[in-house]
C-alpha cells in the first residue's frame, strides 16, 4: 500500500500527517501557519491582515480539493454584484467565435498539447481588460507560481492589482470525510452528502428518482494525489502573494480562513470580501429580501414588548 494513501485510509481513526514541504504541514486538525504570511489564521470575530483600502475587488481563491471553493464562490456571486470568471468557459468561448487566440487554442489542443502560460494569459486578460472598474473573482487561474507572476505583472502593468487573496484551510480528515459520503446525480450535477444533505431516500435523486452515482476521483488514492498536486502548485504562489503583502506597494492582500465546512467559513468570507471592497453591493433581490427580513425582525421586537402580548400590534383585540 502507498504510504502517501495510508493515512488518508486511516483519517477517520485519528490524526495523521503525510510528508509534504516544511512551509505547508498536512493537518487534520489545527491549520499551520503560512511562511512568511504572518498570522493569517482569523478567529471567528475577525479576519487579520486585512487593510480595508477599497476599489474593484478582483479575487482568487485557493482551497484544496473538496475545500468548498466551488460553494463559496457560488454563494459570493449569487449574493454580491461580483462576476465570476471560468478559464475554462473564456477559453471554450474564443474557440466557438474562432478569435485568434481560440484558433491558437485549438491547433494546440488538437495536437495533443498543453496550452502555454502566456496563451492562457491573453485568453483571460482579453475579459479582465473590460472591466476595470468591476467586481470579479478568477476561477481555474493562476494554477502555478509562473501563471501568477504572469497574471500579477499584467494587472500592475494596467494599474488594476489583485485586491485579495484567499486562501480556504480545511483540515484533511475533514475533507476525506466529505468527499466519502459525497453522492452525486450526474445529469443534473446535484451532490448529496450522507452526513448532512442526505437525499429523501438513500442512492436515488430527489428530483428525478434516477439513481445516484460516486465521482470517479473521491476516493483515499485519488484524493491523496490531488492533494499533493495542490501543494507543490500552490504553496509557491501562496508564498509569492505574502510576499506581495509584505511590500509596501503593494494593495494585494492575503487571508487563510480556517473551518471544517462552507458554513463556518461562510461569514469570515464575507467580511474579508466586504472589508476589501467596501463598494461591493448586494444584489437587488438579495438586498430586498434582507430588507424584508430586517422588517421582520423589527416588527417582532416590537410585538414583544407591546403591552398586550406577544402577538404582532395589529392582531390584538382591545
Amino acid at each position: 500500500m502507498s504510504s502517501l494513501v495510508r493515512p488518508f485510509q486511516n483519517a477517520l481513526a485519528g490524526p495523521s500527517k503525510i510528508a509534504r514541504p516544511a512551509a505547508h504541514q498536512l493537518h487534520t486538525s489545527a491549520p499551520a501557519p503560512l511562511a512568511k504570511a504572518g498570522p493569517l489564521s482569523p478567529r471567528p470575530a475577525e479576519v487579520p491582515g486585512l487593510s480595508g483600502k477599497g476599489g474593484a475587488l478582483r479575487m482568487i481563491m485557493f482551497g484544496k480539493p473538496g475545500a468548498g471553493k466551488g460553494t463559496l464562490s457560488g454563494r459570493l456571486v449569487k449574493k454580491y454584484d461580483l462576476l465570476s470568471l471560468s478559464t475554462g468557459d473564456l477559453l471554450r468561448q474564443h474557440i466557438a467565435e474562432r478569435t485568434e487566440v481560440g484558433l491558437l487554442a485549438e491547433k494546440i489542443v488538437a495536437s495533443g498539447g498543453l496550452i502555454p502560460d502566456d496563451v492562457m494569459l491573453r485568453v483571460l486578460t482579453s475579459k479582465l481588460d473590460g472591466l476595470r472598474d468591476k467586481h470579479w473573482i478568477l476561477d481555474g487561474f493562476p494554477r502555478t507560481l509562473g501563471q501568477g507572476k504572469l497574471l500579477d505583472d499584467h494587472l500592475r502593468a494596467q494599474n488594476m492589482p489583485l485586491s485579495l487573496v484567499v486562501n480556504l484551510d480545511v483540515p484533511d480528515s475533514i475533507i476525506l470525510n466529505r468527499i466519502s459520503d459525497r453522492w452525486v446525480h450526474l445529469p443534473s450535477g446535484r451532490v448529496y452528502n450522507m452526513s448532512y444533505n442526505r437525499p429523501k431516500v438513500d442512492g436515488f435523486d430527489d428530483e428525478t428518482g434516477e439513481p445516484l452515482t460516486k465521482r470517479p476521483d473521491d476516493n483515499p488514492e485519488i484524493f491523496a494525489r490531488r492533494l499533493e498536486q495542490f501543494y507543490e502548485s500552490t504553496s509557491p504562489l501562496l508564498d509569492f502573494y505574502a510576499a506581495q503583502q509584505a511590500s509596501a506597494r503593494s494593495a494585494t492582500q492575503l487571508v487563510t480562513l480556517s473551518g471544517n465546512t462552507s458554513d463556518e467559513i461562510w461569514p469570515l468570507l464575507e467580511k474579508a470580501v466586504t472589508h476589501a471592497a467596501p463598494g461591493l453591493r448586494m444584489r437587488e433581490d438579495e438586498r430586498r429580501r434582507a430588507s424584508i427580513q430586517e422588517a421582520m425582525i423589527l416588527g417582532d421586537r416590537k410585538a414583544a414588548k407591546s403591552p398586550y402580548g406577544q402577538g404582532p400590534l395589529y392582531a390584538v383585540k382591545l
